[in-house]
């Protein structure tokens, strides 16, 4: 099965300056297309739908603009051109509606920048055939973590999902004077606050856990289990253990993090934190238990906002 991607796209500001995700985008998007990904699915951040009777849309425009973004140079993303898999809509509707969960096209959204963001650092050359779904605005996490279930099987169809949200995505607590005087989205003049961090390694620990270095040569449990009483390094790649992450277990840990006390410092808002559900959905089966965690790359930006980079499982398992 295809791997399942969980990005944190971060500010508008990641589209236009180089960092350690914008290079693992890249290789992600290479490694899909040397595999001969034919879809790619996604759910952002910033398109809900409040209306009752559809418990998500899909995005059906033919001809979608982009939303303008913020501290970026439009000659860095408007001549880009957009792939919309309208042929693809009535695959995933069929899906939804066989779990229960209602659908409805929408021929009028316009893409925003949480998803063709990522779009443009992964496939610069051309952009695959992209559907992107929304969130329901109740923001229910068990909602959203059937959605994701429910499309699970097309992983066996060459096709890529990714989740993009923020794994700490706070706008009120970020720290915005560097990017607004200085066009400084990468500035820490003071570390991130503990609130911050506590609720990153959180993250880390349910989609990384037993997490050890990259560059560990472990063989064994023991030996995985040893590696984590020394943290690895910032801007190290950081595996799960061998025993994997994926299956019920993700699900429930991924829906408990609402729960956490650190949550609501980490998240004003929900609308950043339906991509995990989505993703813990996809890799939440009883079939997936033992898949791998990784995550590939993190950056900090405005001081406590959190990008990390998470991929579970991989092209060749």
């Amino acid at each position: 099965m295809a791997p399942v991607h969980l990005f944190s796209h971060g500010s508008t500001m990641m589209l236009g300056e180089e960092s350690a995700s914008a290079s693992y985008w890249k290789k992600c998007g290479d490694e899909a297309l040397a595999n001969g990904i034919e879809h790619v699915v996604m759910m952002g951040a910033h398109w809900a739908t409040t209306s009752p009777k559809s418990g998500i849309l899909i995005s059906a425009n033919p001809h979608p603009d982009k939303s303008p973004v913020a501290f970026v140079g439009p000659a860095k993303y408007k001549p880009y051109q957009l792939v919309p898999d309208l042929a693809f809509v009535p695959t995933i509707q069929r899906l939804l509606a066989a779990a229960g969960i209602p659908s409805a096209a929408d021929p009028t959204f316009d893409w925003i920048h949480d998803t063709y963001l990522v779009l443009v650092r992964m496939f610069p050359d051309r952009c695959p055939p992209t559907t992107i779904l929304s969130m329901n605005a109740l923001f229910d996490p068990h909602l959203h973590v059937a959605v994701g279930a429910a499309l699970r099987p097309l992983r066996r169809r060459k096709t890529l999902f990714i989740g993009s949200g923020g794994a700490v995505h706070n706008l009120y607590r970020n720290v915005w004077g560097p990017m607004l005087r200085y066009r400084d989205n990468f500035a820490q003049p003071t570390p991130p606050e503990p609130w911050a961090l506590d609720f990153r390694q959180e993250v880390i620990d349910t989609f990384c856990a037993g997490h050890h270095h990259a560059s560990s040569k472990t063989t064994s449990e023991e030996e995985a289990r040893a590696t984590t009483t020394t943290p690895p390094s910032y801007g190290e790649e950081i595996r799960s253990s061998p025993r994997g992450v994926g299956g019920p277990m993700l699900r429930r840990k991924a829906t408990s993090l609402m729960k956490h006390p650190r949550y609501r410092d980490a998240h004003a808002t929900d609308d950043h934190f339906m991509a995990i559900m989505f993703v813990a959905g996809l890799c939440g089966a009883k079939d997936d238990v033992g898949i791998k965690g990784i995550m590939g790359a993190e950056d900090w930006e405005l001081t406590n906002m959190c990008n990390s980079q998470f991929t579970l499982g991989g092209w060749d398992d």
